[in-house]
């Protein structure tokens, strides 16, 4: 079964959630036949590559008095799921982020960068904007630097492939993030409880279609490894 996952790295709830699905997954009885695929979702694609600003000046200029609460309500709740998070971050273009987590999804090291990637920006507050900063973490997520780089360099390798991601939560009628979709039938939105992951997984693994093998070894011959029928 696969799980996609849409998001951002410079979503709080994104992180959040994932960590709460991961939970959920980790204590799956068919945790090991699910495969998990993280898709690109820019919070803010009209942003300039190159160009940032501090999280809290975002979130007054968006919310007023008001944002000072809703960061502490965000900060509590990952203190809670044992997430590390600081407030004093940046925000900018994520285009450059998931053009390398495209990378990272080929050469088998996807999980690893998004989790780099999430502890430097809400466990540490770096700057995940900066391509010296993103390629130091791409090599500490096990990506090859000089492949790293060449694709940082070239600003359209892997765009479309972050488009397309797009477009596809766009068709799935995905407005915000995170959305888990699984087995490709079933959405969750929203960073949710462990339990409704859990629920979720056990609804889609019980859901899925399954073969019906007629007669058997008796009724007919069979090949198996090593061509031996």
């Amino acid at each position: 079964m696969r799980v996609e996952i849409w998001g951002d790295v410079v979503c709080p709830w994104c992180y959040i959630g994932t960590a709460r699905f991961e939970r959920a997954l980790a204590d799956f009885e068919h945790r090991e036949r699910v495969e998990v695929v993280h898709r690109s979702f820019e919070l803010d694609p009209s942003r300039e590559p190159g160009q940032t600003e501090p999280v809290t000046d975002l979130l007054a200029r968006r919310y007023g008095p008001q944002a000072v609460e809703m960061e502490q309500r965000v900060a509590g709740i990952a203190a809670a799921e044992n997430l590390p998070y600081r407030s004093e971050r940046l925000m900018g273009s994520t285009l450059d982020a998931h053009r390398l987590l495209q990378l990272a999804k080929e050469r088998g090291v996807q999980h690893r960068l998004l989790d780099v990637l999430y502890e430097a920006n809400f466990g540490r507050g770096e700057n995940v904007f900066d391509h010296a900063e993103l390629l130091r973490l791409a090599g500490a997520a096990g990506l090859d630097p000089a492949e790293a780089q060449r694709v940082l360099d070239d600003p359209t390798a892997y765009r479309d492939a972050v488009h397309a991601d797009q477009r596809a939560a766009a068709q799935l009628g995905a407005n915000g993030v995170p959305f888990f979709v699984l087995d490709g039938r079933y959405g969750v939105s929203g960073g949710q409880p462990v339990e409704v992951f859990a629920e979720a997984l056990r609804q889609a693994w019980g859901d899925r279609p399954v073969l019906d093998t007629l007669g058997g070894p008796a009724d007919g011959a069979v090949c198996g490894p090593d061509t031996a029928c």
